[in-house]
């Protein structure tokens, strides 16, 4: 799952927002980054500047919109700070975890208290307690309230195991005691809450509760969750909570978490029929409905044209195979846990694949290679199916069965860094024809167990970094956090809320080719081992268009949109003309339908709620003139009246450019 992230929003003059999104006292001053924000449901659509949310209705001119820029004050940006950004923000958070559990012990005396760490926008705490309601929310919300206004100091204290044993059976706390035993550091250390309440803990925290703004911090829902995550074990009061430097962030924070809401694609795949999980068919399995399946041959699509572009070979491979396979793969040994059950075939074991590196090993077998065939580039948009527990199956996010847009790259040691260099580019390509522009990327460097010589790790560590410098892309080193295979780059992209997700990843692997075997005739005719590169950009297909159902509120850009334009007749007098307009538009390449039985207000209120793109609407003056009057969610409502010659090109124009109409 992505998180809310304190990255500013990349936001042009022509790009739209809701109305009236945010409290007037933050409206000046809250920037959100997002690629687009859609009209409200009225249909009304609104100006923003690259810097801020605004709420005027957006100039219809370029000297309107010229004058506007003119005139508009200077903006401020709220930027939400994180944990890892901000120390305050972190010891806030995880004082208030303590605040709540002292108010919750109070309020609930027998209660008893777990783990309350601090998250990535806020806080939780475990309790063994009574299962709790809204009401119980406020009330422990207050008692908080109370604990901040009386400042009272935060204590650190250092005690030996056996003191902190004997404090923790006098107060009776189990899984105080549990916990005790997992610390291995010494001595132990103890935060108290004045000389009221205290908890086994390493810091960090605030000076005193005083120093926490009550109204940044806000109680947000309670569930039930396992001690230690493990079902066999009691069922635990799970509150949750968030904090913030300032009740501005507060606010922030909480608009970003109603747009959040609105975008969400499993809300969005239902209500504009993009795809459905059949619970007859069983969980975490994905139909891909016509309109949904649509957008997917259209990702598919530029993905093909893409890879045959750089060089790249396509592959099709069986969803099963042999367990013999998966053995030498290595899968079953290390990867079981999320494979599901063999299947008897003719007396053998035969497996649904998990992934689709085996097979792409088997075709490179197929034949002898001379380093002289080298780089061999191979790609496949592969289903896999993998076992995943029905708690935490998500949407399109986290499912059973799902295609990945897989390749492998076979190459000479020598050949590593341009290798990757191209893969970087190629990433960069496609994720910008969807939108994304700003990523996070990480270097993960040689864990502490792993294969391959030193010479080899270091080689490919080398050229790993020399690619990211050459593509002048900023990077965070993660330390030992590689595969045991081998060193890898992460790209985790940013979507319009400033969420990330992790989606492209290139890896470098010395495993698979030693345990296939993988060899190749060197120029003096010695065997030698080539290297094998995994990556992905997408991720798999179902994900990744979560993310993009998300990331546009399900309203996709002309050139994705399943239905690129809906033709309205006022009557029924206009139905065989408009007709004739949908079957032109078909045969020029165009998504169009014909949509009629009601009256005009309601066609076009149904098309906006459906995100279609364009209307054209046809009276009986377009069918005399043989025009039609063009409708437009992204260029300000109504354009007026063109032909249907005109109305073609300019669709085509604004798919080939990838633009708005």
């Amino acid at each position: 799952m992505a998180t809310l992230s304190p990255s500013l929003l990349r936001l042009s003059p022509s790009q739209t927002l809701n109305k009236n999104p945010l409290p007037s006292s933050l409206r000046r001053r809250v920037s959100v980054d997002a690629s687009r924000f859609p009209t409200s449901s009225s249909g009304r659509r609104f100006h923003i500047s690259p810097l801020s949310v605004a709420t005027s209705p957006a100039p219809q001119t370029e000297e309107a919109n010229a004058n506007a820029q003119k005139e508009a004050p200077k903006e401020e940006r709220i930027v939400l700070p994180t944990n890892e950004s901000s120390e305050k923000l972190l010891r806030i958070r995880h004082t208030c975890a303590h605040v709540m559990a002292m108010a919750v012990q109070k309020l609930f005396p027998g209660s008893k208290v777990t783990i309350g760490p601090w998250i990535d926008n806020g806080f939780y705490y475990d309790f063994d307690m009574e299962p709790l309601t809204d009401k119980d929310l406020k009330k422990i919300k207050k008692e908080m309230d109370r604990i901040v206004n009386r400042n009272l100091p935060l204590i650190r204290e250092e005690v030996s195991r056996e003191e902190a044993q004997k404090r923790i059976e006098a107060l009776n706390e189990p899984y105080k005691l549990e916990i005790l035993q997992c610390i291995k550091e010494e001595p132990i250390t103890i935060y108290h809450i004045g000389n009221e309440w205290w908890d086994l803990c390493a810091g960090p925290h605030v000076e005193t509760t005083g120093q926490i703004d009550k109204k940044a911090v806000e109680l947000e829902s309670v569930a039930g969750a396992y001690w230690r995550g493990d079902e066999k074990n009691a069922m635990l009061q799970r509150i949750y909570g968030t904090a913030w430097e300032s009740e501005e962030q507060l606010k922030a924070y909480a608009f970003l978490k109603e747009e959040a809401k609105r975008r969400d694609h499993r809300r969005l795949g239902h209500d504009l029929d993009l795809f459905s999980i059949q619970d007859d068919a069983g969980c975490g399995l994905v139909f891909w409905h016509p309109k949904g399946a649509l957008v997917r041959h259209i990702i598919e699509d530029s993905w093909k044209k893409v890879h045959l572009q750089r060089g790249y070979e396509l592959l099709y491979t069986p969803h099963v195979a042999k367990a013999e396979l998966w053995k030498i793969s290595g899968h079953i040994d290390f990867y079981r846990e999320n494979m599901y059950d063999q299947m008897e075939v003719e007396n053998e074991l035969y497996q649904l694949r998990p992934m689709n590196c085996p097979y792409h090993i088997l075709l490179f077998k197929r034949k002898l290679h001379s380093y002289r065939d080298f780089p061999v580039r191979v790609a496949e948009l592969g289903t896999v199916y993998r076992y995943e527990l029905s708690g935490s199956l998500h949407g399109l996010f986290r499912v059973r069965g799902f295609t990945q847009d897989d390749a492998h790259i076979f190459c000479l040691e020598d050949q590593i860094k341009d290798e990757i260099r191209g893969v970087l580019d190629l990433t960069e390509e496609i994720l910008l024809q969807f939108g994304f522009d700003r990523y996070e990327v990480n270097l993960s460097t040689r864990p502490e167990k792993s294969v391959g010589s030193d010479d080899i790790w270091e080689k490919a560590t080398a050229a790993l970094r020399l690619a990211l410098d050459d593509k002048g892309w900023n990077y965070k080193i993660d330390d030992g956090g590689g595969a045991f295979y081998g060193p890898k780059i992460d790209l985790k992209i940013e979507d319009a809320l400033g969420r990330k997700w992790q989606c492209s990843t290139v890896q470098v692997d010395f495993n698979l080719p030693e345990r296939f075997n993988i060899t190749y005739m060197d120029s003096n005719g010695d065997k030698k081992r080539p290297i094998m590169i995994h990556r992905a950009v997408l991720g798999s297909l179902e994900r990744f268009f979560g993310v993009l159902i998300e990331h546009y509120a399900g309203d996709f850009p002309l050139w994705m949109s399943p239905i690129q334009a809906r033709v309205l007749p006022v009557t029924n007098s206009e139905v065989k003309y408009c007709s004739e307009v949908v079957a032109r538009l078909k045969s020029n390449g165009i998504r169009a339908e014909l949509c009629q039985g009601e009256r005009l207000p309601k066609l076009i209120r149904n098309a906006e709620k459906q995100k279609i793109p364009l209307m054209a609407v046809a009276g009986p003056k377009e069918v005399d003139a043989g025009t039609l009057t063009i409708r437009s969610r992204f260029g300000g409502g109504d354009i007026g009246s063109m032909t249907v010659d005109d109305f073609i090109a300019k669709i085509k124009d604004a798919v080939e450019s990838r633009t708005s109409f």
